[in-house]
């Protein structure tokens, strides 16, 4: 069986859907088949409506991410790295992102990223169709998701364009969520939820896996981070990530040090990692396991504008320290190594102890209370507060 009623079932089975869940209409009530091309991928594996209607359908109604596009649309060849760009989200996360957001009746909404529009059509089908607003940053996208949406019965506002710049069309909202990861939270979105909730995936290159919740009051967001969220990132500033090839070069000329901070005890540690990602910004990593069973990993670190690299390699056993190596202006393992120390520091906190303030002159993430402020980022344009259009 292949049906919305499948799907409800299985999100059933895993506590995600309760009897007492005001999603569950939404759930069986929209066919996620409407919002869905007939090829697409998950897990790796191509699904084509053509060739097998059935797996297909069975992938459908699966709780399962389908990636519906790659590198924005345009096809950069066989051999190019194939960057998903857009997709149907995984029903449990969008469950999880929609508790968050605390929709009540007669609210509006305004939904950042609309993607196929089966998140939007949800919310349609819960708050009616005059009070969601959805936008896309791809003009294709966008018209999709507004025949999808027309195909299933419903009639948001669907809108084309930029959503982190402006005040838009329909505001202000009541509650504005990111069907995509924002390395900071726009103001334009505090300002268009002047008493409302912001519920956005939030972070850098290293770690994107956090929930902002943020409530508004007075021209000021503030809230904590939850979830294990793992979305696309904005168009507008890519979260890296790519072929090693691609960014490693200069081999030759990389530093030779080493290290007494084992690479995994980053990497493996969700905490640690999001708390390096705070200072450690506009890069990614990749850990590289080897295949003959040894356990030994090299842990590659990337600047976004591929202008610098190192690596970092384990050895399981009684080690006192590790090889690094690296190369151009930025030494990101020495980043990363001291960001990792200024979380020991802090006595090695969980992300549940951080939070995150953004108002009109930038963000500041704090650790346990408001005042104790441990990043900040001001906006690259100075904005006074009244004068956002």
């Amino acid at each position: 069986m292949s049906t919305p009623a499948r799907l409800v079932q299985i999100l059933t089975n895993k506590g995600s859907l309760p009897p007492e869940s005001p999603w569950r209409a939404a759930v069986q009530g929209v066919p996620r088949e409407l919002f869905l091309p007939d090829t697409f991928e998950a897990g790796g594996h191509t699904f084509d409506r053509s060739g097998n209607p059935e797996r297909w359908a069975r992938a459908v109604y699966a709780d399962l991410p389908l990636i519906t596009q790659v590198n924005e649309g345009v096809d950069l060849g066989e051999d190019a790295y194939q960057r998903p760009t857009s997709s149907s989200s995984m029903p449990t996360v969008m469950l999880d992102m929609l508790g968050l957001l605390d929709v009540r009746e007669g609210q509006t909404v305004f939904e950042a990223g609309a993607g196929t529009g089966y998140n939007a059509a949800w919310l349609c089908h819960r708050l009616g169709s005059g009070r969601v607003t959805t936008m896309d940053v791809d003009p294709g996208i966008a018209e999709q998701a507004e025949n999808n949406l027309a195909r299933a019965g419903f009639t948001p506002r669907v809108l084309c364009g930029n959503a982190e710049d402006r005040l838009l069309q329909g505001a202000p909202y009541d509650r504005i969520l990111a069907t995509y990861t924002v390395p900071e939270i726009p103001y334009a979105w505090v300002a268009q939820a002047p008493r409302g909730r912001i519920v956005a995936p939030w972070g850098g290159g290293l770690f994107h896996y956090s929930f902002a919740v943020l409530d508004v009051s007075d021209g000021r967001a503030e809230g904590r981070f939850t979830g294990n969220p793992a979305f696309m990132h904005t168009r507008s500033r890519p979260g890296g990530g790519g072929r090693l090839r691609d960014f490693l070069h200069h081999e030759d000329d990389g530093v030779p040090g080493r290290t007494t901070v084992s690479p995994l005890r980053v990497t493996d540690d969700p905490d640690a990692l999001f708390y390096v990602d705070l200072a450690v910004r506009d890069a990614w990593h990749f850990v590289g396991k080897a295949d003959d069973g040894s356990g030994e990993s090299t842990l590659w670190l990337f600047s976004h504008d591929k202008k610098s690299w190192a690596t970092a390699e384990y050895v399981p056993g009684d080690q006192a320290d590790y090889e690094v190596e690296q190369y151009g202006p930025r030494r990101l393992w020495d980043e990363v190594e001291a960001a990792y120390r200024r979380w020991e520091r802090y006595g090695r906190p969980g992300r549940d102890r951080a939070g995150l303030a953004v108002d009109c002159e930038g963000e500041r993430v704090w650790l346990d209370d408001p005042s104790n402020v441990i990043a900040s980022r001001s906006r690259g344009t100075p904005t006074r507060c009244g004068d956002l259009r």
